[in-house]
């Protein structure tokens, strides 16, 4: 049965974003972040692509999210969870050798305790509190955990030591990242002065890797630049301009399509659709597309947003409904019902942007991306020969 949509990765972008990420960070290993079903792109389908580019150290936030990972990458690729973990979910964890956060005493002592049970070493990163205030062991904490690590050696395998900024994509946010790093820095002093050295010191995520060279450490963890978004306008503005660029080097790999569903003729003074929101002033004709806010299509899109058909926009009439909405197509006459519309991306010399959804509606790339539902098929796309 055919989807009313389909997201698409296109598999030349996403190398060309890899290959970008290791020439601007060298000598780094890089975690590719796809927490959130990897930012909308869809684990099952992304990861592929990205350990096909080279990359092998996977990030995510929850066990969920880790399982579907582990189903999906490659036997040896490093998994590494940094949020949510239930008592079961520690235990696969373990026994299956994936890398995860600890932040706080009893976390801590669990991940022991069900290592020496299992006589297998628990991987484990520490994460510590400098200015954040989410996550992570005060500074006051740190002898307790000196003195754990050190009696459990034989159940405890030291894989981390980190952190995360408060916000590194906004020069606004200088003054409280400040101290950030300052702190960060003790932790790592405190740490060395008990003879403990983790494998991997890391701090910094897309925005902080390209805002504070000096706090890269070992590894990077990459979240929206791999998928050829910047962390924000600022850092984008900054990257082209400390480079001399006019063009941004990163790819956008996702695009989002459907079809026209039926086509429907409106004669002039009469109102489309729910409410009383678009008004017909002549005859018009409007294509019926299935697509709907059940399918992470916002409703604050509504007589807002456009659809490429034919590669001309269409405007979104009246509310977007739950599965599906009216679009004009009163100056596009060839359209007929099956052909193509793009909801992202582009179609012939026009693109429609995950940018155009922020300014339509308010929503950060991060945020539309994230929203978009996990029963929509992701394909891929080769590059044609």
């Amino acid at each position: 049965m055919n989807a009313p949509s389909v997201i698409y990765l296109e598999e030349k972008a996403v190398q060309d974003n890899w290959n970008f990420l290791r020439k601007n960070f060298p000598g780094k290993r890089l975690s590719a972040v796809v927490k959130g079903n990897a930012y909308g792109h869809g684990i099952s389908a992304y990861v592929p692509l990205a350990e096909a580019s080279g990359v092998n150290h996977f990030s995510v936030f929850n066990a969920y999210e880790a399982y579907e990972l582990w189903k999906t990458a490659t036997p040896g690729t490093d998994l590494m969870i940094m949020g949510d973990m239930i008592l079961p979910d520690m235990e696969w964890a373990i026994e299956n050798g994936i890398e995860f956060y600890v932040f706080e005493a009893n976390r801590l002592k669990t991940a022991i305790a069900i290592a020496e049970r299992l006589n297998k070493k628990a991987k484990i990163h520490i994460e510590v509190e400098t200015g954040m205030y989410r996550t992570g062991f005060d500074e006051q904490q740190i002898p307790m955990v000196t003195s754990l690590l050190k009696r459990n050696a034989n159940y405890i395998s030291f894989k981390g030591l980190c952190t995360h900024f408060a916000g590194a994509e906004s020069m606004s946010n200088f003054l409280r990242i400040k101290p950030q790093k300052a702190r960060f820095k003790n932790y790592i002093r405190m740490f060395e002065s008990e003879n403990l050295t983790p494998e991997l010191i890391h701090s910094c995520c897309s925005a902080a890797a390209l805002r504070f060279p000096e706090m890269h450490y070992d590894l990077l963890r990459i979240g929206i630049m791999q998928y050829g978004f910047w962390p924000n306008l600022e850092t984008e503005v900054e990257f082209l301009t400390r480079h001399n660029l006019e063009k941004s080097p990163l790819r956008r790999i996702i695009s989002w399509e459907t079809c026209v569903m039926s086509l429907k003729e409106v004669p002039a003074n009469n109102y489309v659709g729910y409410r009383r929101s678009f008004y017909t002033r002549y005859n018009s004709r409007f294509a019926v597309v299935p697509m709907g806010y059940s399918d992470g299509f916002s409703r604050d899109l509504s007589n807002a947003g456009e659809v490429l058909i034919h590669g001309q926009p269409a405007r979104i009439a009246g509310v977007v409904n739950m599965n599906c909405m009216m679009v004009d197509v009163s100056m596009i006459p060839e359209v007929a019902p099956g052909d193509k519309g793009v909801l992202i991306g582009k179609y012939g010399d026009r693109e429609i942007t995950v940018a155009s959804f922020g300014e339509w509606t308010k929503q950060l790339n991060y945020e539309l991306l994230t929203r978009l539902p996990l029963d929509i098929p992701r394909k891929i796309r080769k590059q044609k020969s």
